[in-house]
């Protein structure tokens, strides 16, 4: 009688969770691609537990978007971000040059 591999019993996944936050990471990047947010400028990255998200998004709300798909895709970890939105606002101070 051959020996079964304990892992299987509970899956790929949760023999290497590494690999399974990775495939998690890609899906997430696949649906900011698509879908209707269409956003190729945020950069996703596994750094040990949590998962950090960064670039230049259009607008808050398309910020808010984006946080709030990688909570659902990536629930169980911790998401950190540092997106930024441009500004449009005149400056509120005259530039002086030397």
């Amino acid at each position: 009688m051959a020996e079964r591999d304990p892992r299987a019993a509970h899956g790929a996944a949760h023999a290497h969770p590494a690999h399974e936050a990775e495939y998690r990471i890609a899906r997430l990047r696949d649906r900011l691609a698509g879908d209707d947010v269409a956003e190729l400028g945020v950069r996703i990255e596994l750094r040990g537990d949590s998962v950090l998200l960064t670039g230049a998004v259009p607008t808050a709300a398309r910020r808010d978007e984006i946080l709030r798909l990688a909570r659902a895709e990536l629930s169980g970890l911790v998401v950190r971000a540092d997106l930024t939105t441009p500004s449009a606002d005149a400056p509120d101070r005259v530039e002086r040059l030397p």
